[in-house]
């Protein structure tokens, strides 16, 4: 790592007239130290530029000292990593590969019932053990005593991401993802100006930083405008024009949209912070660009009252919020209260009202989804709110629409639930001149629609080509199989080319099938081959979660599992026999039992075991070696991630959690551990293993690991 140099001591700091000798001229150690102090120079302007809105110098000065650097670079090829220079973007990239997060990034619960909010407070106070705590008086009268404090802050409508810097240097940054693992966003992020490539002052040797990615207002305007003159489609909205911008597999077409970063959080660090304002003081310090909106308070009416600022002050605003976040503010009082399995349980976001707009609805057209639900959506005359172009809105369901009274050509208000999905929520007048009558039979396959209380089925399952689409993109989904490179995109073009027409079609496609069509390669072609093989012996559970039998998510489909060997006894049992699982009654049972009746079902899952697909045993939790055992794991580990770890616990019946409390058995520490945790190990007299230790541990009970 190159020398700390302060940027006020080069000569291209306050100085619109500085002049270069001629490269020729210089020797090798001189344009080192050149380099070194324009890169320090450039780093300093793009603060002043990019995060505190004040630069010191014109733009064609800035351009100068950038261009004497770049011919510095490559005549003396002195070009490094975190070089101002290197946020052009570099090659293509096949595919954006997955990262595990240092530490989970985990979503944070919301209301925008203010009753939501105040019942947050009485909780944290109650489960703090604070006097007043009571539910019936106001937060400010039952707990004035007190000293908690919520630091407040906008949540803002972007992509949130992790970056991480080890001794002060930029080394990658990865989407959020399912919490704990995200995609690999390194070199794009490394192309947005405002995220420093190189820490200043005197950051921690690793320190991993929360931040939210955004596209401003003005500049999402003015890039939509761009393209439209391009002949391109415009993006809907600012957070999808970023997450499709930080997504982009040409880092060079990233380093063209103007994206912008506020960081909110330390995921985990070297040094230890006491509270979250001390986190707001100390990123600032260090080049990470925060927003200026954010307040302690003291009670939870101020935070109220803080939201209801917020709410008539963001048109004013420059980026989208949806939202306030309100944090505990003391972060000793966080970790005592820890966190559920998705959310912090110290923090709560207060939502902002959804913005509405009136328009006519035109038509209206039912769609089935994959459990074969018909669902009617308004067709409207385009309409902004909240800045993004509407032309479509959800009615629910069949009663929705009864409710409402809606019909084509009526006029209706348009709101987004959290300024994202837009419905209808009221008709403002009615057309009197056309009637929508919910159709009888399936649009799609014209089978037979039934009704369950207010919702309407297509009868047709698998045979319903819109049903059988929709369950191959579950399948490969996330929530199914995971299958990497088989994103909704690339599925619509194997099924509308036909080599994809039901689930076991997936196991017959062949390299040279896939490398033909339009936008895939050689190599793309053989990754998802190799990736449909590795996926071909999944855990039963797993398989069943992905064949998406309705009511059987992740849990009820582990117990499942547990209880049924195979697949093929899972098929001959009773109603009776299922109720005898935990997690399944009558009208669980009877689903599965209705699923698993349905000849095409049955048909489906006897051609994918033929193909090859060979769902494997899940070992019961009852008699696993790690029942009623909890586990937390700090810092990076080597011989297994992180979330392998925590998936090899739970599946031997332990609980992986993010906190350290008196219920957690086994602090697991690998490279930079966070001293909050290694602190509330000793506190709780927890016993804590190295990576070694863990892995002793596992051969222990004789459990694989590689």
């Amino acid at each position: 790592m190159s020398r700390s140099i302060d940027p006020r001591e080069t000569p291209f700091v306050g100085d619109p007239d500085v002049e270069f000798e001629p490269i020729e001229s210089l020797s090798r150690e001189a344009a080192i130290e050149q380099a070194q102090q324009l890169r320090a120079a450039i780093r300093y302007h793009d603060r002043r530029y990019y995060i505190e809105a004040d630069p010191e110098i014109a733009d064609r000065t800035y351009d100068a000292l950038f261009e004497r650097l770049k011919t510095l670079e490559e005549s003396f090829d002195l070009a490094v990593a975190n070089s101002p220079t290197q946020r052009v973007g570099g090659e293509p990239l096949d595919e954006l590969d997955s990262v595990e997060h240092v530490a989970p990034m985990l979503s944070i619960d919301s209301s925008g019932d203010v009753g939501d909010v105040r019942s947050f407070d009485e909780r944290v106070h109650r489960e703090l053990g604070l006097s007043g705590a009571t539910d019936t008086q106001s937060s400010l009268e039952a707990f004035s005593d007190e000293t908690l404090s919520y630091l407040c802050e906008p949540k803002f409508d972007g992509l949130s991401i992790e970056i991480v810097y080890e001794d002060g240097a930029y080394v990658r940054a990865a989407t959020r993802g399912d919490g704990t693992t995200g995609e690999d966003v390194t070199e794009n992020v490394r192309t947005i100006r405002s995220i420093p490539l190189q820490l200043r002052g005197d950051p921690p040797s690793f320190l991993a930083v929360r931040g939210e990615v955004f596209m401003p207002r003005a500049a999402f305007q003015t890039h939509n405008r761009e393209r439209v003159e391009q002949g391109k489609d415009p993006f809907a909205n600012p957070r999808n024009a970023a997450a499709g911008t930080l997504r982009q597999l040409d880092p060079s077409v990233t380093a063209e949209r103007p994206l912008d970063c506020f960081f909110f959080g330390v995921l985990e660090s070297s040094v230890p912070f006491d509270t979250q304002w001390e986190i707001r003081e100390r990123l600032p310090e260090w080049g990470l660009k925060i927003n200026d909106r954010a307040t302690i308070v003291e009670t939870i009416d101020e935070a109220i009252e803080y939201r209801d600022e917020l709410v008539g002050a963001r048109d004013d605003l420059d980026y989208e919020v949806d939202g306030v976040v309100i944090s505990i503010n003391d972060r000793d009082r966080c970790e005592r209260l820890g966190a559920t399995a998705r959310a912090p349980r110290w923090s709560f976001a207060y939502k902002l009202p959804a913005r509405t707009e009136e328009t006519t609805v035109r038509d209206i057209v039912v769609q089935v989804g994959r459990t074969g639900r018909l669902t009617p959506v308004a067709l409207l005359d385009p309409v902004q709110v909240a800045g993004v172009e509407v032309s479509r809105a959800s009615l629910h369901n069949p009663d929705q629409i009864a409710e409402l009274g809606v019909d084509i050509g009526d006029r209706v208000r348009i709101q987004r639930a959290g300024d994202v999905i837009p419905y209808v929520s009221e008709v403002t007048e009615h057309n009197n001149e056309t009637h929508f009558s919910f159709p009888d039979s399936c649009p799609v396959c014209e089978s037979s629609v039934e009704r369950e209380g207010p919702l309407a089925y297509c009868t047709g399952g698998l045979s319903c080509p819109m049903q059988r689409k929709r369950a191959i993109q579950h399948y490969a989904s996330r929530s199914g199989l995971d299958i990497e490179g088989l994103g909704e995109q690339r599925l619509d073009q194997l099924i509308e080319t036909g080599l994809v027409e039901s689930l076991p079609d997936l196991y017959a496609l062949r390299t040279a099938d896939l490398a033909r069509l339009d936008g895939w390669g050689e190599q793309s072609a053989q990754n998802v081959i190799d990736e449909l093989e590795a996926t071909a012996t999944p855990r039963l559970d797993t398989f069943l979660t992905a064949l998406g039998i309705p009511e059987v998510g992740g849990t009820t489909a582990r117990s499942l599992a547990e209880r049924f060997e195979s697949i093929e006894e899972l098929l001959s049992a009773t109603e009776a026999e299922l109720q005898t699982v935990s997690d399944v009654g009558p009208t669980v049972a009877g689903e599965i039992r209705n699923f698993f009746d349905n000849e095409r079902n049955v048909s489906v899952i006897e051609q994918l075991l033929e193909e090859g697909v060979d769902p494997q045993p899940v070992e019961s939790t009852a008699e696993s070696p790690f029942a009623e055992t909890t586990f937390v794991f700090t810092g990076s580990l080597d011989s297994v991630t992180r979330s392998e770890a925590q998936e090899l616990i739970e599946q031997y019946g332990g609980n992986a959690t993010t906190s350290v409390s008196s219920n957690t058995d086994y602090l697991v520490t690998g490279d930079n551990p966070g001293e909050r945790k290694l602190a509330g190990a000793d506190e709780h007299d927890t016993t804590v293993l190295s990576e070694a230790d863990f892995l002793d541990l596992l051969s222990d009970h004789d459990i694989p690991f590689e």
